[in-house]
Parts: structure tokens; sequence; C-alpha cells
């Protein structure tokens, strides 16, 4: 997709001149709103401790969960949720009686955050070469009718005490740092800090397919946890 991107632009700018498409696109199919599934909305309440012990589990394509999963984003989470790209790992968290309380889901790293890479301190070249052991948590999503005190930190530190091992285990490497862009003043961040997070800086308001002339989106404060105590030497090496 992001060779794709960038012949698009080098034919919009008149430097190259692609051959004509030879099949109408997927992307309609692959982009479509799930139909709704029914699930229960009933107002859930009271301490963490009454909701214990959470299930989170990876979600598996082709599965029930991965279908409810990608319904959710959609219905409830401002950003709303398309297609993934590139390696990614799903989430859903469950209470004891099997009832969805959130989705959580990472995928690809940022190309360049400035605040980011100076806080790792890593090169062009060692960017170039580690990215892939970052990943992003873009989407994070409370279920509107689930008001537990403590709750998303709760869940933020379950998963990133097992993200590395998962994502070993279906794309055959570790993670050692992961990444979120928090949308001030829509969101306070308090859950990415009480679960440990490294508030480092704040975006520029640029997208990847900016055109150079001013922001198209609001800054975003960028949040960073480590997830191997030798995430930076190995970043930098």
């Amino acid at each position: 997709m992001a060779c794709r991107s960038l012949l698009l632009k080098l034919e919009a700018r008149g430097q190259i001149q692609l051959p004509p498409r030879r099949t109408a696109s997927v992307n309609g199919l692959r982009n479509r709103l799930t139909p709704a599934i029914a699930h229960d909305q009933d107002g859930l309440g009271g301490s963490l401790r009454s909701l214990r012990p959470v299930q989170v589990q990876p979600v598996i394509e082709g599965t029930p969960e991965a279908r409810i999963f990608k319904f959710l984003l959609q219905r409830y989470h401002y950003l709303g949720h398309r297609n993934c790209v590139g390696e990614n790992l799903k989430y859903l968290a469950r209470d004891p009686k099997g009832r969805p309380l959130a989705c959580l889901l990472f995928g690809s790293a940022a190309w360049k955050a400035t605040a980011r890479d100076q806080w790792i301190g890593w090169t062009c070249e060692q960017r170039a070469r580690h990215l892939g052991l970052v990943t992003n948590n873009t989407r994070f999503l409370i279920l509107p009718w689930v008001r537990v005190p403590h709750l998303a930190s709760h869940l933020l530190g379950q998963v990133t005490r097992r993200l590395s091992r998962d994502w070993q285990h279906k794309y055959g490497h570790p993670l050692y740092l992961v990444e979120s862009f928090v949308e001030g003043p829509r969101f306070a961040g308090s859950c990415y800090r009480a679960a440990g997070w490294v508030q480092v800086g704040l975006t520029t308001g640029r997208t990847r397919n900016d055109d150079g002339l001013k922001p198209r989106v609001p800054r975003k404060v960028l949040y960073l946890k480590t997830l191997r105590t030798d995430a930076l030497r190995r970043l930098t090496s």
C-alpha cells in the first residue's frame, strides 16, 4: 500500500505515467461495513474488582470474535475502522460472563515521529532497520456502556505484558516498544500514564498523505511504553 501511494503521488505530480488499471479496485469490498451484530448493551459499572478476571485474548481472523471486533470499532470508535494493512494484532476484552468490554488494535508504527525518534536516540538508518520492532496502538475502545474506573489502564497493563510474546508467535519476531497518539482535548491520556507509559511530546498535525502546506489534523500527544528492558539498546544497535 505504501508503494502504491507513492506511485500515485508521483503520477499526480507528472513525474511518471502509470499503465491503465487492469482490474477494478476491491477496496470497497474489503472496507465495507460489517453487518450489525446483536450484542449486550446493558450498562456495566461498579469496581474493577467486580469484573475480574477480565479476559483479554488475541483475535483470530475469520472467527466470530474477528467479526464482532470489527463491528464494535466501526460502530463505536470515533475514528471507525476499515481494513488492516501490514503486521497487526487485535485483542478483545470480555468480562467473566463473556460480555465484550473493550477492543485494542496494534499495527504499524509511524514512519517518522520527531518526539519518539529523539527519545529513542536512533539514527535514520537505525530507524529504517528496526521500525518493525515498534508497534502503534492504533485503536483503543472501551465500549460506551462500560463505566468501570481503572479498567482502561488495567487492560493496557495486561496487553503490554503479553504483546511482544504474542507478536513473536504470530510474526516470528518480538516487539521492543509500543507508541500511541492521543488526541487532546478529546482525551486526557490518563490511562496511559497510569499504565506506565511515558509522554514524550506532540505531533506536528501532519499526515502520511500531507500536501506539505499546512497541518491537516489536530496535534496529538505521543506516549511510549518499552516492552523489554533492553529496548533502547536494541533499537539503536
